[in-house]
């Protein structure tokens, strides 16, 4: 009886180490939310969103093309009148009305490497009601190259509502938006999101 004890303790000591240890080994790693490898799901197991500026009256179009675990956009935005045109892949974190807790984290890193265009990478809060959620420019030099470029949840603001803290604990999604106030060809790969 008491070998048996002893061994049940041990055996559920190494387990709740074992659970530890992975959760340890995450967040020392990284979590990456999507690697492009898979057609149609992030790295997490959720469906991409696309989407663009025609909703609200602008002309916008792209394609996206997944090549050895990339994701390629290239298209042209054409705004609405007077405002801001945009194509956007929304990359979703947890199911729909569910949000996941990111506080442990630091911020994101993508891998991008940028041909033509203006890109943001924003993190998506369930406590953002008007869309104007915290998001920082990915800043890449134009040379056809891949970068790693590192974003600090606490460097993302808001662009038009009032600057409040990105709550880490309420993210239901990560997008990363091409946009322009004029016509203008978009061209950019995506290897990686992740998180560090």
């Amino acid at each position: 009886m008491r070998i048996t004890l002893f061994i049940i303790k041990v055996a559920l000591a190494a387990f709740i180490f074992s659970l530890a240890f992975k959760n340890f080994a995450d967040i020392a790693k990284g979590l990456e939310i999507d690697g492009f490898s898979e057609t149609e799901k992030t790295s997490l197991g959720f469906p991409r969103i696309y989407m663009n500026d025609t909703m609200a009256g602008g002309q916008t179009i792209a394609t996206q093309t997944l090549e050895n675990g990339m994701l390629i956009i290239e298209g042209k935005i054409t705004p609405p009148r007077g405002q801001l045109g945009w194509l956007s892949t929304v990359l979703p974190v947890a199911n729909e009305g569910e949000v996941k807790d990111f506080s442990e984290y630091k911020g994101l890193v993508i891998r991008v490497k940028l041909k033509q265009g203006n890109l943001s990478i924003s993190a998506n809060s369930a406590d953002i009601q008007n869309f104007d959620f915290h998001a920082s420019q990915v800043v890449v030099p134009l040379d056809n190259k891949f970068h790693n470029i590192t974003i600090p949840f606490e460097s993302m603001k808001r662009a038009w509502s009032e600057q409040t803290p990105l709550n880490e604990k309420t993210i239901n999604s990560i997008s990363i938006v091409a946009y322009s106030l004029q016509p203008e060809l978009v061209n950019f790969a995506i290897d990686s999101v992740s998180l560090y």
